[in-house]
């Protein structure tokens, strides 16, 4: 935990502390509530799904669209896109308001939940959110008892279905919320927005650390594998330190060390060829062949959590396919040019439709997964492909790519010096993410504590 979050935690409970006087709400999941609040269903206190754009809505109305992939259950709506009317979705037609609060009824478990803060007038969400209305609780107030944790889980254990699980509107209406007085409700919620606030803003500088790590993390990949090593790291590893440069020929790649070579990919391999085109539905089994797909590919490694398996029969009809340890696999459709290296432990697999190359003794794969990965792969790969909703790439593509080619012996300490120093950006990264991950429970819990009446904020000075 930082610092700054182990300070914030203990400070606030330190200062915190509970009502006199508790009571039994009769709802598990609440608890023991304030003596003098109540606890009310929900359609009691607010109306749900008031205004919908009818169907003679003009043609030409234009507005601006929330569907439930543009809203985050931390940072609220976080995109939105302009429409016309008569094109847009036929979900498009929930109408709201400022103090609304969106609560999504489909694919409940994103969590998707939202305060309506000053929208333009056309602002428009998907029927896929329910849209709660305040009527006798303060919006604000609202709004932070409908993202409490308890009241979450709630929507989300009433809902049905296994690969799209919804709940109707009107059965969010019968969830109960905890209802201090009018009086107090402002005071939880004006605590909530300053404490949240600084949450949030803590949050927001470790993301920017994160992003300022990635750029580092790449930058210097980009830099390595077009210019070599750093002076201090090549002279540990007895190469020039300074070696004089010579132009590539290429804008994308610029200048590389003088004994370097620029060649197409193809020169350097024995074979690259795509995986397994046809259809393998009918063959998956639990034990089998390890077939690997690009979800399956991360930059210079895989992802084995989800690894589909096929009948040995089906893999020994399509041998010609089988990966070696030190293939690289490269992602065609998509994000194309994504690239990783065959471990050991999956030699004998095989893939769907992904480009498979298998170098030639002396190189090293893994050097060459790093170019592929690097900002100049990705743009060649951007460059030379074709698509408009996704780029693709062919195994030409591949195969005539140029390559910056330091002797073999070189890529070998290249690719030692990155995976040490992608490895430690990468370990930094993870420590940030644990703390952002800590800071959005503490602020969770903060959520639950104030509005279920955990604790008493009243006359609390942050």
């Amino acid at each position: 935990m930082s610092d700054a979050l182990q300070k914030l935690e203990v400070s606030n409970v330190r200062r915190f502390k509970p009502y006199p006087a508790y009571k039994a709400s009769g709802i598990e999941w609440l608890g023991d509530v304030p003596e003098q609040w109540a606890v009310k269903r929900l359609k009691y206190s607010a109306s749900i799904n008031d205004e919908a754009l009818p169907e003679t809505t003009n043609p030409d109305y234009e507005m601006s669209y929330v569907d439930i992939s543009g809203v985050d259950p931390f940072s609220g709506i976080t995109a939105t896109e302009d429409l016309m009317f008569e094109t847009a979705p036929s979900r498009a037609r929930r109408i709201v308001q400022a103090g609304d609060t969106i609560v999504s009824t489909v694919r409940t478990y994103l969590r998707a939940i939202a305060p309506i803060k000053n929208p333009p007038r056309n602002l428009i969400v998907s029927t896929g959110f329910a849209v709660v209305r305040p009527r006798a609780v303060v919006p604000a107030f609202l709004s932070y008892a409908l993202r409490e944790a308890g009241f979450v889980d709630t929507i989300v254990a009433r809902s049905v279905g296994v690969s799209y699980p919804a709940v109707n509107a009107s059965e969010i209406g019968t969830i109960p919320i905890p209802l201090p007085s009018r009086s107090e409700q402002p005071t939880i919620s004006d605590f909530l927005d300053r404490e949240t606030a600084k949450i949030d803003g803590l949050i927001a500088k470790k993301r920017v650390l994160i992003d300022k790590l990635k750029e580092k993390r790449s930058a210097l990949i980009s830099r390595t594998v077009t210019r070599g090593l750093p002076p201090e790291a090549a002279r540990t590893a007895g190469l020039d330190p300074y070696p004089p440069l010579k132009p590539s020929g290429l804008d994308w790649i610029g200048d590389i060390p003088d004994h370097w070579a620029v060649q197409p990919y193809k020169r350097l391999c024995k074979r690259v060829d795509v995986g397994i085109a046809e259809a393998a539905t009918h063959a998956y089994c639990d034990e089998g062949v390890a077939m690997i797909r690009s979800t399956n590919i991360r930059p210079n490694c895989l992802d084995t959590e989800d690894i589909l398996r096929i009948e040995p029969w089906f893999a020994e009809k399509n041998k010609s396919k089988t990966l070696r340890a030190g293939d690289l696999v490269t992602v065609r459709t998509g994000y194309p040019g994504t690239t990783a290296v065959i471990p050991a432990e999956y030699a004998g697999s095989q893939c769907f439709t992904l480009v498979m190359s298998t170098l030639k003794d002396a190189e090293c794969p893994h050097f060459f997964s790093y170019l592929f990965n690097s900002d100049q792969g990705v743009n060649y790969f951007q460059m030379e492909g074709w698509g408009t909703a996704q780029t693709n790439i062919s195994v030409p593509i591949v195969q005539n790519m140029p390559v910056a080619r330091p002797p073999a012996p070189e890529q070998r300490e290249i690719v030692a010096y990155l995976d040490v120093e992608t490895a430690r950006i990468d370990d930094m990264v993870a420590k940030i993410e644990t703390v952002i991950a800590r800071l959005k429970e503490y602020r969770a819990r903060l959520i639950t504590a104030a509005v279920t009446g955990k604790i008493d904020v009243r006359g609390v000075v942050t």
